[in-house]
């Protein structure tokens, strides 16, 4: 039976984007929130706005590449496509260690929302609190091997949870915390926060809006990018941005800043939301504190649970798209047909997330130190991918770009957005400032990119490749540059011939073409063509049906048509003069290739005397099984 290729599919809507944006990015709010009090102070609202606005700019060009390129990859592809492989490298280095840390937090931060939620205060201490996280991150690491997770499939219900929370807390909060005194007090510029503090807290704050790269990875899932993944992009950030400044509000009325701190900062800094929850007790009646506590507990861990889920697939993705293009070892590349995922790259995630678990364990205040690492990624991954989208302003300006940023100006003949360039620089500028006032990005940040280096160049030299060059993905050798609308797919029955047919869905999908799937009855030559033949053609029904049900999943038209002829090849030409065909789809067995020839009589042929482009798969020795029925 026909099967689906080990590759993304386009399934996403924009509700699903939007769920999967929301629930990614506001998740972060649950561990950020008491790290950016904590410096911040009675500014931790203002901070929250300046830096959400910020990340409003960066996500038009993230906008602007993930629709103009539909690649998984994020930053890095944008970066790669830009520059070179070694930019791109260097930019998706960077995001990994982003992944790793978002993975550490979430499951760190996990067990004092669910032991408040339960009453388990033992979970809110280490080494318990430690042992869970880790215990989750292997969990979600074993669910992830064994079967398929659709990030969008929960991504909907979650950020409805997530935002009915957030607004719940928000609303109780302004209705019985009320109190502007509150935000005010305590508050001198350059004493409480010191201008120290406030620099510190300001890389801080990129903590507080995690989760763009993992929806711009989703570009090769999305069915339409062009117009959803802006939609959903700017619709869940500006909501994110004014829930976010509420909760502060609520959080710094709940608990005022004096002496130069806040208790969310310090007693409530592993679960802000927590805190807040306790703050309204005493104004609630006594019956619904324990309805509450549990719900916003359980609920945060369940949310948490997502994000370092998310968090991990982020990581297999980015790693998919640097595997393929020859930027880490070619099993990163290689999707598993079920999964769809590179073992190796969850096992890596996996293992990295522990590492920084307990290599960090023995800190004083482990949270601000990645928060810190967090930014220098961040702040570096948004600048290049800004500097990217302004650079294919410049060397490709005839591409088509169904989002591109507004406010534009013409410099020597070239379209360049505003908002980028400002969003360049800002984010930039606070990059230096992480560089001066955190030493985890100082140190640590460096010391993670030089290790990554070691890794692309043991990877380069081993494909034999330079470090500036482009290695061209398998899908970008499969799906040419051209526009196909009518694509001819011989069946061929066996897995290659599987194989084929997804192929040929899979391009149609991406170039709203159609496939016409022909089926050739060879009839010896000892009996006239017309001769009765009931098994060869109920196969042949039954394979047309496969490959239209195939269609029909990916929304792609499939016409079937059965013929009979004494040469296959010949068969495949005039019915691809008949369809006017604008590419065949052909496979070539590896046994070819072991008798002295590399392609099968049958490609040969059709190579001659196709009247359109013919694309040949050859499949390598020992990646399926040898064809021994119906050779081609």
């Amino acid at each position: 039976m026909a099967r689906k290729l080990p590759q993304l599919q386009r399934r996403l809507g924009t509700a699903d984007l939007f769920g999967v944006a929301y629930g990614e990015i506001a998740s972060s709010i649950y561990f950020a929130l008491g790290i950016i009090a904590g410096h911040a102070l009675g500014l931790t609202p203002y901070v929250l706005l300046f830096t959400g606005l910020l990340f409003l700019v960066v996500a038009m060009s993230y906008a602007e590449g993930t629709t103009e390129l539909r690649e998984t990859g994020g930053a890095a592809t944008f970066v790669r496509r830009a520059f070179n492989d070694l930019a791109g490298f260097v930019t998706g280095w960077a995001l990994f260690l982003d992944y790793l840390i978002v993975t550490a937090l979430a499951a760190l931060f996990l067990p004092h929302y669910f032991g408040r939620a339960v009453g388990a205060t033992g979970l809110e201490s280490g080494p318990w609190d430690k042992v869970v996280a880790i215990g989750v991150i292997a969990f979600i690491g074993v669910a992830r091997l064994a079967r398929r997770k659709r990030i969008y499939v929960a991504g909907l219900g979650v950020a409805s949870v997530d935002l009915f929370t957030q607004l719940l807390l928000v609303v109780l909060g302004l209705a019985l915390l009320w109190s502007p005194d509150a935000l005010t007090h305590d508050i001198s510029l350059g004493r409480s926060p010191t201008w120290h503090e406030l620099a510190f807290a300001l890389p801080l704050a990129m903590l507080a809006y995690t989760g763009l790269e993992t929806v711009a990875n989703l570009a090769e899932e999305t069915r339409r990018p062009g117009v959803q993944l802006p939609k959903s992009l700017f619709g869940g950030i500006g909501t994110v941005v004014v829930v976010y400044v509420g909760i502060a509000v609520v959080g710094l009325m709940a608990f005022p800043v004096h002496g130069g701190t806040t208790e969310l900062g310090t007693i409530w800094e592993e679960a802000p939301l927590m805190g807040i929850v306790a703050a309204l007790d005493p104004h609630l009646p006594e019956w619904l504190h324990v309805p509450l506590r549990v719900y916003v507990g359980l609920s945060g861990a369940l949310i948490l649970l997502l994000a370092a889920a998310t968090s991990i697939s982020g990581f297999g993705r980015l790693a998919y798209s640097l595997g393929e293009h020859g930027q880490l070892p070619r099993a990163f590349g290689r999707l598993h047909r079920r999964t769809l995922v590179s073992p190796e790259a969850v096992l890596a995630s996996v293992v990295l997330s522990v590492a920084i678990i307990l290599s960090t364990s023995a800190m004083d205040n482990p949270f601000a130190f990645l928060a810190s690492l967090f930014s220098f990624g961040v702040l570096l991954a948004f600048t290049a991918a800004q500097l990217a989208v302004i650079q294919l302003r410049r060397t490709d300006p005839t591409r088509r770009r169904p989002f591109k940023v507004p406010l534009n100006v013409r410099v020597r003949g070239v379209e360049v957005p505003i908002p980028s360039v400002v969003g360049a620089m800002a984010t930039f500028a606070i990059w230096i400032v992480a560089l001066a006032t955190h030493p985890a990005a100082r140190y640590a940040g460096p010391a993670w990119l030089a290790a990554g280096l070691v890794v692309y160049l043991l990877v380069r030299r081993e494909r034999g490749a330079g470090l500036l060059e482009h290695v061209t993905s398998t899908d970008e050798q499969v799906v040419p540059e051209a526009t196909f609308k009518s694509i001819l797919v011989p069946m061929k029955l066996g897995q290659i011939g599987e194989e084929m047919v997804a192929t040929a869905v899979k391009l149609a999908q991406e170039h709203g073409a159609r496939v016409e799937a022909l089926h050739v009855i060879k009839v010896p030559l000892d009996l006239p063509l017309d001769a009765s033949m009931q098994e060869e053609e109920a196969s042949a029904a039954e394979s047309i049906e496969e490959a239209r049900a195939l269609g029909a999943d990916h929304s792609v038209e499939v016409r079937g048509s059965i013929v009979r002829a004494r040469a296959i090849g010949d068969a495949i030409v005039r019915e691809a003069e008949r369809t006017g065909a604008d590419l065949i789809v052909l496979g070539s067995a590896p046994r070819w290739r072991r008798q002295s020839r590399f392609f099968s009589p049958t490609v040969d042929y059709v190579l001659k005397k196709a009247p359109c482009e013919v694309l040949i798969v050859a499949f390598p020795q020992g990646v399926l099984e040898e064809e021994e029925v119906a050779p081609a």
